[in-house]
């Protein structure tokens, strides 16, 4: 372990995910309880939840952040606009939508542009845009990442956790190709603060777990 274990605080890094489908109201104000505890920037949760968890974290510092056509961005655009709108009148203030793939695959970026853009703009949000980055070719994640800047994203989110983790490769991939234009959500398989620091040393700006209370523990107990 590198001395840099004790030099960050990954607090402020963290949104606190709670996206399996089966979660409870229960789990939902835990969620909720464990950012106000220990400062996390949001929570991550499904629409169905967004106005619930806005009303846990009313006054707090705690953002709430809906995913959106989540996890296979397969939605038609009108849906996942409506689904975007209608998650901000909620209480959502940052959006995590999932790209649709197969545009992308296709080379249709007038369309992947144009769906983007619209949520961008008819939310006035901030949009994080899941990549699903194991999923793309080199050549594939830089047209993703031009199309996402161009239509006013303003973090690159490397991938749903449905599809297999992320890695600090990534992280560090998305940073060259963003070159300072957006920030960096890394989410998938984030089980330890040693993975933590490592995905913050290599670019991120955003850590998405559902691990996030266990991580702050880890950090304690490393004396951090």
């Amino acid at each position: 372990m590198s001395n840099s274990v004790e030099a960050i605080d990954l607090a402020p890094f963290i949104d606190q995910a709670l996206l399996d489908p089966a979660s409870t109201d229960e789990q939902l104000k835990a969620c909720c309880a464990a950012a106000e505890r220990y400062g996390f920037p949001a929570v991550c949760v499904y629409p169905m939840h967004v106005r619930a968890a806005a009303e846990y974290l009313s006054g707090k510092p705690s953002q709430v952040c809906a995913v959106i056509g989540f996890p296979t961005g397969a939605a038609t655009a009108a849906v996942k606009l409506y689904e975007a709108q209608e998650a901000v009148e909620h209480g959502a203030t940052e959006l995590d939508v999932v790209i649709n793939q197969s545009w992308l695959k296709q080379g249709d970026v007038e369309q992947l542009h144009r769906e983007l853009a619209e949520i961008c703009e008819a939310t006035g949000q901030p949009v994080k845009a899941i990549l699903e980055m194991s999923r793309l070719t080199p050549p594939e994640l830089q047209m993703a990442v031009d199309v996402c800047l161009d239509a006013g994203v303003q973090f690159l989110k490397t991938s749903t956790g449905w599809f297999g983790g992320t890695t600090v490769e990534q992280v560090r991939q998305l940073k060259q190709l963003s070159k300072g234009r957006a920030g960096i959500k890394a989410s998938g398989g984030i089980r330890t603060a040693a993975l933590a620091i490592q995905l913050v040393e290599a670019g991120a700006t955003r850590l998405g777990t559902s691990r996030g209370p266990e991580l702050m523990r880890q950090l304690e107990d490393l004396g951090a």
